[in-house]
């Protein structure tokens, strides 16, 4: 469980195919990771698979890879990195799993004005509904507030500490960002769903 907000952002050292999976490396700047404990990469939960003191690597399947952007990236690519909740820990974000429903395509980037730094982002049909205003999303691992939904596009307002400690503000139109849609939300539409379907 995480909670979405970002610890830091580390650069990937490489990225090597495996017999069904693919290695992905990435700087170690904590001191006392462990192998088997689960990192969030870009908003993937993933298991530490090997660390040293300058290198932590995950081997990542070809599932997770067909869901995400982590097969996009390469040797000196930034992604956010945050480590799975502690009991007590502060919730600033929102419960963030770590699962990706899928992938939400940037359509344009703008200031609106102050401040504030909008993007608008596509989805597919089956993942738009289950978007909310002013509910939470996690792209690329980052807990930001759903500002605007128009049909499949959906906004999200960046603040300047948002735009200073991530990568959000710094990709291209057409980059697809992990996300993950709110657990509540999720669990309540899942739940009218099977009702409804057996009801009829």
């Amino acid at each position: 469980m995480f909670t979405g907000i970002i610890e830091r952002t580390v650069r990937v050292i490489g990225a090597a195919q495996g017999p069904g999976f693919v290695r992905l490396t990435i700087a170690n700047v904590w001191p006392d990771v462990v192998d088997g404990e689960s990192i969030a990469v870009n908003g993937v939960c993933l298991t530490v698979g090997e660390h040293s003191p300058t290198e932590i690597g995950f081997d990542v399947v070809k599932e997770t890879l067909g869901l995400t952007n982590l097969s996009l990236l390469a040797g000196g690519d930034v992604v956010h990195v945050e480590r799975s909740l502690r009991v007590g820990d502060r919730l600033s974000g929102h419960f963030v799993q770590g699962h990706v429903d899928g992938t939400a395509k940037l359509f344009s980037q703008k200031a609106a004005g102050g401040d504030e730094w909008r993007l608008t982002l596509e989805c597919t049909p089956d993942l738009a509904r289950l978007l909310v205003p002013k509910g939470s999303v996690t792209l690329d691992g980052v807990s930001l507030t759903i500002a605007a939904i128009h049909g499949n596009q959906f906004e999200v307002a960046l603040i300047p500490t948002t735009l200073r400690i991530t990568a959000l503000g710094k990709r291209d139109a057409g980059w697809p960002f992990n996300l993950e849609v709110d657990i509540l939300t999720r669990t309540i539409i899942g739940t009218l769903d099977r009702r409804e379907k057996s009801s009829s």
